[in-house]
């Protein structure tokens, strides 16, 4: 935790048990939360933290750099505390997310047609399916 603290009060984030119990709760996480299933772990901790503060930590996270919004679900926004370049699997029944850490750059190569001048520094892919549970219920009904 003292490494969390240093690091954020490094970055000039104004630390707060509330911020710093979000951050806690984000470090590591590879759940991909929403904002509310931020809020409501840490409410559980600190039942007076309100959903602007969590609201208003997820942008400071944003902004330094800490924490991505991941836009692959239109119905809630997800966030990721792993910045590291990486892509998603996402199941299309229960809408669970699941990290992806390979390098596609040379299969997804884009012909300079294409491109049009553009410089790649980049990419995300998304992969959509059935992960294994929601596949073993789809075969028990």
């Amino acid at each position: 935790m003292e490494e969390l603290i240093g690091k954020y009060r490094g970055k000039g984030l104004k630390l707060t048990p509330q911020r710093l119990a979000i951050i806690e709760f984000l470090d590591g996480n590879t759940c991909h939360p929403t904002a509310d299933d931020i809020f409501q772990a840490v409410k559980a901790k600190y039942p007076t933290v309100s959903l602007a503060t969590v609201y208003n930590t997820i942008q400071s996270l944003q902004e330094m750099g800490e924490l991505q919004e991941l836009t692959i679900n239109p119905e809630r926004k997800h966030f990721d505390p792993n910045v590291a370049p990486h892509h998603h699997m996402i199941c299309t029944e229960c809408k669970a997310i699941e990290d992806v850490f390979e390098d596609y750059s040379s299969i997804l190569g884009l012909p300079s047609k294409v491109r049009k001048g553009f410089k790649i520094t980049g990419n995300h892919v998304n992969f959509y399916g059935q992960c294994v549970q929601c596949q073993s219920s789809s075969s028990i009904n």
